[in-house]
């Protein structure tokens, strides 16, 4: 947790605090991406369905999705789309990376992902609309936006009528080989697309031998600016870049203060209310956070890929 999202403090002793093996097919999953819901009555998360030290990274079968009404207690159902949609995705190799967005127009959640195929190694978004309980899709997935080089790591906001999509992209040469990547974007009217993709890099390091994935963006409560921040998952390290259009970002990266090691998480607010509850159950919440100030006041909350994934070796 974080009263200024950017000095970083874990729950829990930095101990898993649901266990990836009782709500995965896996045994694990990467990637979780934590929502208010629109009303700010239900929270909703979702998540890879994978355990790459078992399993490696040849294939996995779908994704998690999850809901809760106070940030504690969970409820869980599995996707896996070769079996709930064998015609479209019965030789999937990859569903990856799925996040959520609340889609006033048709007032739905939509969970959007990357998808491969055995025999394509193109990368492309897919999207479905959530049922009512959020445990399931209404129908089969269908293609949301197709990246010229492919993409993954999708992360959608809404600013000033439009939806901005960012995520990791690559160029390549004649040849299909990737020579640059790092974090770009796309942007449409309608989340539905279609998308107008950006071919500059947003990240500090795209120019460099510094690679970077999972970006995620959200805006501080105490300014205009965004967060871009990423994953240089090769050096261990979160770091990020600030907007207030979301077209032009800081040039030099800045740096978290935290202590414990995420990977490609996502950042909400939460009331001093439930804040006070995360601490009653697990713990490790900032003092500053739990005491008494103005009447609905809300700081930030973290989900990483390690504290749902850390208890498994």
């Amino acid at each position: 947790m974080s009263q200024d999202a950017v000095n970083w403090t874990a729950l829990n002793n930095n101990r898993p605090i649901i266990p990836s093996s009782e709500i995965s097919q896996t045994g694990g999953i990467r990637d979780p991406h934590l929502l208010r819901g629109a009303e700010e009555k239900a929270f909703y998360m979702v998540a890879t369905d994978m355990f790459t030290i078992r399993n490696g990274w040849e294939s996995n079968p779908g994704i998690i999705l999850m809901k809760s009404d106070n940030l504690v207690d969970w409820r869980h159902s599995i996707i896996d789309l070769p079996i709930l949609y064998p015609e479209k995705f019965k030789n999937v190799k990859w569903v990856w990376a799925p996040q959520t967005i609340y889609d006033p127009k048709v007032q739905k959640y939509m969970v959007y992902f990357t998808v491969r195929y055995h025999d394509d190694a193109k990368l492309d978004f897919y999207a479905a609309y959530a049922n009512e309980d959020f445990s399931g899709f209404e129908q089969e997935p269908k293609l949301l936006f197709s990246p010229k080089y492919g993409g993954i790591d999708g992360d959608i906001v809404y600013k000033d009528g439009l939806y901005h999509l960012f995520f990791k992209g690559n160029t390549k040469d004649t040849n299909g080989k990737e020579f640059k990547n790092g974090i770009r974007q796309a942007t449409s009217k309608s989340l539905q697309g279609p998308w107008n993709e950006y071919f500059t890099y947003l990240d500090a390091y795209a120019d460099t031998t510094v690679v970077v994935e999972g970006s995620s963006i959200f805006k501080r409560n105490d300014s205009n600016d965004y967060i871009l921040m990423y994953d240089l998952y090769a050096n261990g390290r979160y770091e990020f870049q600030r907007s207030t259009d979301l077209f032009k970002f800081t040039h030099n990266p800045e740096s978290f203060t935290k202590d414990f090691h995420p990977r490609h998480g996502s950042v909400i607010n939460i009331t001093r209310e439930e804040a006070q509850r995360l601490q009653q159950k697990w713990g490790g919440v900032p003092t500053t956070l739990l005491q008494p100030r103005e009447t609905g006041e809300r700081f930030h909350l973290t989900t990483s890929r390690n504290q749902f994934t850390r208890n498994i070796k």
